[in-house]
């Protein structure tokens, strides 16, 4: 018997919505990512792009656990010589919310080229509206 392997033509995409308001930054990412990634489908293929198209909203309503808020601190790196930056995770949410759940979800996916090819099936906005009524998403079924 051999085994099944998908195609990227058989592949329905689908897009789903997440509600980001009270749900815990990991949690949410791990579903997300999953979602992703295509592991949700019986026909999960791990390199091939099985995944779905992923609109998360009220990204800047999300929860942290502990005393992440003041004590996790996110870096960066202009490329410039004395380039090094670093903020709370208060400031980032302050200055940009949906960054922290974008990272949070980059670190989850593989660091490959299909990674990055997944990354770019997920949007996040800050508030409830988003531009992506058109596609007709449903909220996912935990």
């Amino acid at each position: 018997m051999k085994s099944y392997c998908a195609k990227p033509a058989d592949i329905e995409k689908k897009w789903y919505i997440f509600d980001a308001e009270n749900q815990t930054l990991g949690r949410l990412a791990v579903e997300v990512t999953n979602v992703l990634r295509g592991k949700n489908k019986p026909e999960f293929t791990p390199h091939v792009d099985c995944g779905d198209f992923v609109v998360i909203i009220n990204a800047d309503k999300i929860k942290v656990s502990g005393r992440k808020e003041t004590q996790k601190i996110y870096y960066r790196h202009s490329g410039h010589p004395q380039g090094f930056k670093s903020e709370t995770l208060a400031a980032l949410r302050k200055r940009q919310p949906e960054a922290i759940v974008e990272r949070a979800i980059k670190g989850m996916l593989p660091h490959t080229t299909l990674g990055r090819q997944q990354f770019t099936k997920l949007k996040v906005y800050a508030g409830a509206e988003h531009p992506h009524e058109a596609q007709q998403p449903v909220p996912y079924k935990r």
